[in-house]
């Protein structure tokens, strides 16, 4: 049988505090994971420029050919950053970084923006400090080792990864967990309604009677609990003694 809006809506009102407290419960637990538990990750990057060779610093003249080539080098380098010979040299170079060269290989990622001559190397880290430190350090070897592996000297640091005092964590986004954590409990609570409503196919009001037997209501049996109807015999014993008291005073 099809439902229109309002059948929808008098579902939801019948289950509003089932509702409520689920989207209460799942909300206030993931404020809690977010603020609580979860730890502040922060990144820190540094951009290389592929630009042109050192022998040809002299010529004024931009040549296109040689913008385009660098372009298509781009994915060639982001695969060489990520690559153990890289990674192993910034280990050997760097270690007070404490890290492995697989363990630098998961945390480093580079990315470019299209048609340009730009690549970013980003890192996140527990601590800031030490994101900057290996996005840095991965920047510098990255450019010195460029030469030995491609014949080529066409690597420039734009800019490294700058201390910050106070920086920013990129995750978790708190208000984000939330607010997502907010709009999925609330599907999956009126999704439980309704699969509830589904399930329950009783009859309990003499309109649903009407609705789905097409019959009219004769009687009702009320449904008491076992005090109810101790107190109902109680009142019952009262009142016949009351009328009994009547009865002898009239006599």
């Amino acid at each position: 049988m099809e439902l229109d809006l309002r059948d929808y809506l008098k579902i939801i009102r019948k289950r509003v505090w089932m509702i409520v407290a689920i989207i209460i419960l799942s909300t206030l637990t993931t404020a809690i994971v977010s603020y609580v538990f979860l730890k502040p990750v922060y990144e820190a990057s540094t951009k290389i420029i592929v630009n042109k060779s050192n022998d040809q610093v002299g010529v004024s003249q931009v040549d296109l050919n040689s913008v385009n080539l660098n372009i298509r080098l781009i994915d060639t380098y982001k695969e060489i950053i990520k690559t153990p010979r890289i990674m192993d040299k910034v280990v050997s170079d760097y270690p007070d970084l404490q890290i492995t060269s697989t363990e630098l290989i998961d945390k480093v990622k580079v990315s470019s923006v299209n048609n340009t001559q730009v690549m970013t190397i980003a890192v996140q880290d527990l601590s800031y400090d030490r994101a900057a430190n290996i996005a840095n350090a991965v920047s510098k070897v990255f450019r010195s080792e460029v030469p030995q592996i491609m014949k080529v000297d066409n690597i420039t640091i734009l800019n490294d990864a700058k201390k910050v005092v106070a920086p920013d964590p990129v995750k978790p986004n708190k208000k984000l967990n939330i607010a997502i954590s907010f709009i999925v409990s609330l599907m999956i609570a009126v999704g439980i309604a309704f699969l509830l409503e589904y399930m329950d196919d009783k009859l309990k009001t003499e309109e649903e009677v009407m609705q789905y037997l097409g019959l009219p209501t004769l009687t009702v049996i009320t449904k008491m609990k076992p005090e109810d109807l101790l107190q109902q015999s109680k009142q019952t014993k009262e009142q016949q003694a009351r009328e009994l008291s009547h009865v002898k005073l009239n006599s």
